[in-house]
């Protein structure tokens, strides 16, 4: 199991190759004990949580453009157990972000709602890699991104224009895949219709919109990988 891709640092991918391996991932297997004890105690803290199914990763490269990767479906207790071990494991977390451009050039990001896993953090519309996004056994990432907007904010992004090509950046919190998708509409118009769509939702994943309009336009609760991504955009890269 490797992983090598550079750390904290925005880079350009052309290509995406992440494979569904069928085979049970090492993590879960040595884990099972302590996966179960930890998800005790996740859903005596937050009982709304379900165990569905993400995956992790157990390979992943960079080179040359080309984003390589081996993941396997796991539970989601199992990716839970994770997030407090992943310093000590050979295992990574890959998820996708479909950056918002609205017209007047704002970013439209999201806060978590009270009864998330995220609760009150802010990031781009997003979710862990399912196996419903993989196609003959690929990654479809921009499947990802347009299904994790539609559930969340209520935005059908399927047909606008997207950026050229993605971009990645892995931290010690996982990999982030992300594009930019560009709106035609200005950023209050955005956050409008994403109000109206969460209010008429009863379980709503989100608690709302947040437009972010400059690099130092930082909102409380930001998601640690977010902070370079929105320097990244309003300095005009990519």
């Amino acid at each position: 199991m490797t992983f090598d891709i550079p750390s904290n640092l925005i880079v350009p991918v052309d290509v995406v190759d992440v494979r569904l391996d069928p085979e049970p991932h090492p993590f879960e297997t040595v884990n099972a004990a302590a996966i179960e004890e930890n998800w005790r105690a996740e859903t005596r803290a937050n009982p709304s949580l379900f165990d569905g199914t993400v995956v992790l990763l157990s390979r992943l490269a960079y080179e040359g453009g080309r984003f390589e990767g081996r993941c396997h479906a796991v539970r989601y207790a199992t990716f839970m157990h994770w997030r407090r071990e992943r310093a000590n494991t050979a295992a990574g977390h890959v998820f996708a972000h479909a950056m918002l451009v609205s017209r007047d050039n704002a970013l439209v990001a999201i806060r978590m709602a009270a009864n998330t896993v995220n609760a009150g953090r802010v990031y781009f519309a997003a979710g862990s890699f399912e196996p419903v996004d993989f196609a003959d056994g690929a990654a479809d990432v921009d499947f990802n991104m347009i299904r994790e907007v539609a559930e969340e904010t209520g935005l059908d992004i399927s047909s606008i224009p997207r950026g050229e090509r993605y971009y990645a950046l892995s931290t010690e919190r996982g990999t982030v895949l992300f594009r930019r998708y560009f709106l035609d509409e200005n950023a209050d118009e955005v956050s409008r219709r994403i109000e109206t769509f969460v209010a008429g939702e009863p379980d709503a994943e989100i608690s709302g919109p947040v437009i972010i309009r400059g690099a130092d336009d930082l909102p409380e609760g930001l998601m640690p990988h977010m902070k370079p991504l929105i320097e990244w955009h309003f300095a005009g890269q990519g």
